[in-house]
This record gives structure tokens, sequence and C-alpha cells, in this order.
């Protein structure tokens, strides 16, 4: 079988983090809410980030090449 990172092996497992079964590994409520409070804190700096000009760019050439080119159904 494939795990979850595309090598062989064996399946990757189940989310046990809040499964209740004390016998299955997992985090704690606390825990996972200072990560939470870590990971939010660190994407809103980078979301406060201006966007860079290259991707400006690249996304208003997709927007003009799918307004020239007919949906397909």
């Amino acid at each position: 079988m494939i795990d979850c990172k595309g090598m062989e092996g064996a399946q990757a497992p189940a989310d046990h983090g809040i499964s209740g079964d004390p016998h299955q590994p997992g985090l704690d409520r606390t825990t996972q809410g200072r990560i939470g409070s870590h990971l939010r804190a660190m994407y809103d700096e980078l979301m406060q980030q201006p966007i860079p000009e290259r991707f400006v760019d690249l996304l208003a050439e997709l927007d003009r090449s799918r307004k020239q080119t007919p949906q397909e159904s």
C-alpha cells in the first residue's frame, strides 16, 4: 500500500487526536489550541505582506487567456 508521502509502506494512520481513545496517540485540546494560535499568528503576518508584482501579472495573464479561450463544457 502507498502511504500519504507516496512511498511504499503501511497505510497512513487515521487522525487519533480527538478519538477519545486513551490508547491512541494524540494532542490534548490545550496543545491543539496553542498550535492553532501560533499558526494563525504566523499566517496572519504572511497575509499582511503585499502580493509580489509578478503574481499580479500572472493572474492578469491567466484572466486574459480564459476570456480569449472558449469555455469547454
